[in-house]
């Protein structure tokens, strides 16, 4: 196995940067997904990785070894696409020993790496079977399959559960996940959908327009995001957005706008001591991180309803501040409301998060960002 290192890599087309001074380090035997919107450079990463692209500049490492310029054959990787690419002509025994009969290895060589993968992926009771009628999960595994025989270094997986249905791809996950546990190998996951990288990776990098946004765990990218494009781009529902301006009074800061009044404390308040940015913010906040009270106070933001969704264990409230403004609150299963009700939403201020309006930055990691 190995790690894998971007350093400062760049990639252009031309005048077009598709991925621009790119850093990070995924560990040996880590499941590290590179998740972002089409068109944030993830495919050319990928591509560069594997050894089909030429890099711009920088440098790509495989544990310490600079790999730039080494062919794909001698990368010692694997791939598992979207569509897995099975050949529906041959078995699957077949397919899973292709890569190893393409090496001319000797046959007993290959029957026992093959038979080995498929013990290990539940596939023995398929060996003789073409691979036209089997199940979209039964195909995942045989795709896994032909990858591992090679004993790759790294593996990369290009979305290779977003085009079955919701129901599927949940299971998929599941499934994916453990068998990659269990076989020890670094993994790359490459994937626009955020629920797939946040539900399997150890670890994620966050991209968008070609620059690297973010790397950390799930947990710490979905409370701690770095900046508002990754805090509106995890979680779903996502999260809330106003506009507002940074107000000292008395020694103590408020958000204000239009709509609300509200005292800023704790981390946020230590923050803004030092904090020499513009005076316009953008207040977040995720709906699970509202209420719906009944009186307003401290905290509160007036609003009214403009759309309930109930989703039977929880539901969700559409509001609209007096500014125009539009929050999505969780409410407790069943709320009864009208729409144009007026109502109170209280944000919790602990969770609550500030982002300068001119860089996007929250104001919480500004030093991380100048360091």
């Amino acid at each position: 196995m190995a790690s894998v290192e971007f350093k400062n890599v760049c990639k252009k087309y031309g005048d077009v940067e598709a991925v621009v001074e790119a850093n990070w380090l995924c560990e040996d035997r880590e499941f590290f997904s590179i998740l972002g919107p089409s068109g944030c450079g993830k495919s050319s990463s990928l591509r560069m990785i594997a050894g089909l692209e030429e890099i711009t500049a920088g440098e790509i490492r495989f544990d310490d070894e600079i790999v730039n310029h080494l062919a794909p054959r001698d990368r010692n990787i694997a791939m598992v696409f979207e569509n897995w690419a099975l050949y529906p002509n041959m078995t699957v025994f077949d397919n899973i020993a292709f890569p190893l009969q393409v090496r001319e290895l000797p046959s007993s060589e290959v029957d026992k790496k093959v038979r080995r993968a498929m013990q290990f992926l539940n596939l023995e009771h398929l060996e003789n079977s073409g691979v036209r009628g089997l199940s979209g999960g039964e195909k995942q595994r045989i795709a896994i399959g032909r990858a591992i025989v090679r004993d790759p270094s790294v593996l990369i997986m290009d979305e290779p559960i977003s085009h079955l249905d919701a129901g599927l791809r949940s299971r998929m996950r599941d499934e994916l996940k453990s068998q990659v546990s269990e076989l020890g190998v670094t993994t790359l996951y490459i994937t626009h959908d955020q629920v797939e990288s946040m539900a399997m990776a150890d670890r994620i990098a966050i991209m968008n327009l070609g620059r690297i946004q973010q790397v950390g765990t799930p947990l710490d990218i979905y409370h701690n995001p770095r900046n508002e494009f990754v805090a509106g781009f995890i979680g779903e529902p996502p999260m809330n957005f106003a506009d507002c301006e940074l107000v000292a009074e008395n020694g103590k800061f408020l958000a204000k706008s239009s709509s609300f009044e509200i005292a800023i404390t704790g981390e946020n308040e230590q923050a803004l001591k030092d904090y020499k940015g513009t005076t316009k913010l953008r207040l977040g906040v995720r709906p699970e991180s509202t209420m719906l009270v009944p009186q307003s106070g401290a905290g509160t933001v007036s609003a009214v309803v403009d759309f309930v969704e109930h989703q039977g264990d929880r539901s969700f409230v559409t509001v609209k501040l007096s500014n125009g403004e539009i929050f999505l609150v969780e409410a407790e299963s069943g709320v009864e409301l009208e729409i144009n009700e007026n109502v109170n939403v209280k944000l919790e201020e602990e969770y609550t998060h500030y982002f300068d309006a001119e860089n996007g930055l929250n104001i919480l990691f500004l030093d991380e960002e100048h360091d």
